[in-house]
């Protein structure tokens, strides 16, 4: 497997790439990754003669920002990796280095194959003259489309090499090179492949010196040969939080979750850190906006739209909440979104009301269903520590970061991360009856019921359970279905809460968050 540093997005470093052209039979300089300035010094030396050293991180013009450099002899290759290796791109560390052989390089070209989506095909950028500076020269790219059936068309690669001043003897290898490199990309269904430089040497050979992947986000399932952890284009090392919450997003698959941790440098200096929860793209945006005006500073980004599910909606916002040093919690999305939002009510009263939060919490619901969403929010977080107050698609993002500033302003604090740790029921157990569903188990405690509850519990969880003849609520429905219906037993776990009888627990334990699982009696 080609392994794949902290740094886990979809784009590929260089080497990584260049292993791949390599295994297509695209020749590569030979040379090795590096992770110390002692084995810069090692390969230099297996390599002999001049080197080349390369950080490895996704920037562009990497040698006028000091990530290239070039080395004589070991001690020169130790020392420039010393310095290169833990500077700092962005929110990104160095943490390897490319080690390389220098090559003779008579012709240098710039190949890139990338998806037009305006011509609904891929297409190839061609130029004949590499390395920096391409963008200055875009005009002048050729443009060849590549038909989804037959690959690259020769005689239209040739067409513009004999515009050039390449003589026609390495034409063929330029040829043969440019179809090895959208081969690759075809084979790993890569969103955009560009090699710049790819050089012709004074003996003829045609290499590729230089080499970045981006993989199509929604085919890196079909790749665990690359190592990719986490198909989003971060702007920085992915956190431990940013991994949990791609693997709920990839285990549930209804609506979508994006999570993301957002730099915090200074936020002494503002109101206090926010856990944000929106809810469509360009309504989270303003929202974001409405909340940061209000002098706070946002801890992450998240959306959950496309009519989640209670449960994503529950995990999301207990994803949230495991980030350190929250001032509050402030939702918002669209406002006129055509999801149920009482789905996402639902999951979210499950996890305040787990956690027993204690940070005050401002929910803008709009959209469909809106008035049952709000009353279900606040009247089942009505008896938590914190503030809980829902608003609806009339209610401003402006408006309701106001509110949130004042519930801030009145909040005593301070708060730890020990406030926020899940509480299981003491009866979830041995003495409570227990059926499986997807990613946990439901506990009932059925000495705590009687029959005018269970009849109540059976319209909640939408006929998903019965009367075993005693009074007491049993599965109506054999498991198999029954694994599916996490966010209809969420609905009945909340309504249980909402009429005082609290006899229903959903346990979906989040693998990195929670270390032990209450379904096999941990807790």
């Amino acid at each position: 497997m080609l392994g794949f540093p902290e740094n886990s997005v979809a784009r590929l470093h260089e080497y990584q790439g260049k292993t791949l052209l390599k295994q297509h039979g695209l020749e590569i300089p030979p040379g090795s990754v590096i992770r110390t300035p002692a084995e810069a010094a090692e390969i230099c030396e297996t390599l002999g003669g001049r080197v080349v050293i390369k950080i490895q991180a996704w920037v562009t013009g990497r040698k006028a920002l000091g990530g290239v450099q070039f080395a004589d002899s070991a001690e020169e290759a130790e020392s420039a990796a010393s310095v290169m290796l833990g500077m700092q791109f962005g929110h990104f560390p160095v943490q390897e280095l490319l080690v390389e052989a220098c090559v003779p390089i008579k012709h240098e070209l710039f190949v890139s194959l990338t998806i037009d989506d305006a011509g609904r095909s891929p297409l190839l950028l061609l130029d004949c003259a590499g390395g920096s500076g391409i963008e200055d020269r875009a005009a002048g790219v050729a443009r060849i489309p590549i038909s989804v059936r037959d690959g690259i068309a020769p005689d239209a690669v040739k067409k513009v090499l004999l515009e050039s001043d390449i003589p026609d003897e390495y034409h063929d290898g330029i040829v043969s090179a440019i179809v090895q490199i959208a081969e690759t990309a075809r084979d790993v269904e890569a969103r955009s492949l560009e090699v710049n430089p790819l050089v012709v040497l004074e003996d003829g050979r045609v290499l590729a010196a230089d080499c970045r992947i981006t993989i199509d986000d929604y085919a890196v399932f079909r790749h665990p040969e690359l190592g990719i952890e986490i198909a989003r284009e971060l702007d920085h090392p992915a956190t431990m939080l940013e991994r949990i919450a791609y693997k709920v997003e990839q285990d549930d698959h209804r609506g979508t979750f994006y999570f993301a941790q957002l730099p915090i440098e200074g936020h002494e200096s503002s109101k206090g850190l926010v856990g944000f929860h929106g809810a469509g793209g360009g309504g989270s945006m303003m929202s974001m906006d409405a909340v940061s005006n209000e002098g706070f500073t946002l801890a992450n980004f998240c959306d959950t739209s496309g009519n989640p599910s209670a449960a994503k909606v529950y995990r999301a916002a207990r994803i949230i909440l495991s980030q350190k040093g929250l001032q509050g919690y402030f939702g918002s999305g669209s406002g006129v979104a055509s999801q149920e939002q009482f789905h996402s009510a639902y999951g979210l009263a499950k996890a305040f009301n787990e956690v027993g939060l204690s940070l005050p919490a401002v929910i803008r619901l709009g959209g469909n269903a809106e008035d049952r969403a709000v009353d279900i929010l606040e009247d089942a977080c009505r008896d938590l520590p914190a503030t809980v107050e829902g608003y609806r698609k009339d209610d401003t993002p402006a408006f309701c970061a106001g509110r949130f500033t004042s519930l801030v302003q009145e909040d005593k604090g301070p708060h730890t991360s020990s406030d926020l740790q899940r509480a299981i029921p003491e009866w979830v157990g041995d003495q409570a009856e227990a059926f499986p569903i997807e990613g946990g188990h439901v506990w009932i405690n059925t000495e705590a019921c009687d029959a005018e509850l269970t009849a109540k519990m059976i319209e909640w969880s939408s006929g998903l359970l019965r009367d075993d003849g005693s009074g007491a609520p049993e599965l109506a429905v054999d498991e198999e279905e029954a694994l599916k219906a996490d966010s209809e037993f969420i609905a009945c776990e909340i309504e249980c809460l909402r009429a005082g009888r609290p006899v229903l627990f959903v346990d979906l334990p989040i693998e990195g968050i929670d270390q032990s699982a209450a379904a096999e009696g941990d807790a």
